[in-house]
C-alpha cells in the first residue's frame, strides 16, 4: 500500500508543469525564428548596399566578393537553423561589412548618395533588431532551462524528453572590434 501511494504521488508530480514546459518551449522556438528572420533580413539587404557602393567604387572588387561570400554563408547558416553556425556567419559578415562601409566613408559621393544612406540606416536598424532578438531568445532559453530543472517539473521534463536548450552565443573573438585595413 505504501509503495502504491509513493508511486501514485510520483506519477501525479511528474505531470506537473507539462503545459508550462510546452509553452516555454514554443516561446524559445518563436524567439529562435525571430533571430533567423532578422539575420535573413540582414543578408537580403546586403546585396543592395553592395550594388550602391559598387557603382561608385569599382576598384574594390575583392571587398565586394568577400561581402557576397559572407552573405551567402549567413543565408546558408540561417537555413540550417544551427545557432553556432549562424553566430559565426553573422560575425564574418560584420567584419567584411566594416570594410565595405570604410570604402563608402572614403568616398564622399557614396556618403551623400540617398540610396546608400537609406540602406545604411536599414542595416543599422537590422543590427538593433538582431541584438534584441538574441536577447529575447536567450532570456526565453534561460527561463525554459530554469523551469525544467526545478522540482517537480524535472520529473515531467525527463518523462517527455525535454532537455536544456542552447543559448545563442557570439563566436570566439566577437568582442574584438574588426580592424579595417586596405
Amino acid at each position: 500500500m505504501k509503495r502504491a501511494v509513493v508511486l501514485l504521488t510520483l506519477v501525479a508530480l511528474s505531470g506537473c508543469g507539462y503545459n508550462r514546459i510546452q509553452t516555454l518551449d514554443e516561446q524559445v522556438n518563436a524567439f529562435k525564428s525571430q533571430i533567423e528572420v532578422q539575420l535573413q533580413r540582414r543578408a537580403d539587404l546586403v546585396p543592395n548596399l553592395v550594388e550602391v557602393v559598387k557603382g561608385f567604387a569599382k576598384q574594390e572588387l575583392a571587398v565586394f566578393e568577400a561581402v557576397t561570400s559572407a552573405r551567402a554563408a549567413l543565408s546558408g547558416a540561417v537555413q540550417s537553423g544551427n545557432l553556432a553556425q549562424m553566430a559565426q556567419a553573422n560575425d564574418a559578415l560584420t567584419g567584411v561589412l566594416g570594410r565595405l562601409l570604410a570604402i563608402a566613408e572614403d568616398n564622399p559621393e557614396i556618403k551623400s548618395n540617398e540610396n546608400f544612406r537609406m540602406l545604411q540606416d536599414q542595416l543599422e536598424g537590422t543590427e538593433n533588431r538582431i541584438s534584441v532578438a538574441r536577447q529575447d531568445y536567450n532570456n526565453a532559453v534561460r527561463q525554459y532551462n530554469a523551469y525544467i530543472r526545478a522540482f517537480p517539473q524535472v520529473l515531467t521534463a525527463k518523462v517527455i524528453g525535454a532537455g536544456a536548450r542552447e543559448y545563442f552565443e557570439a563566436a570566439a573573438g566577437a568582442e574584438q572590434v574588426p580592424q579595417v585595413q586596405f
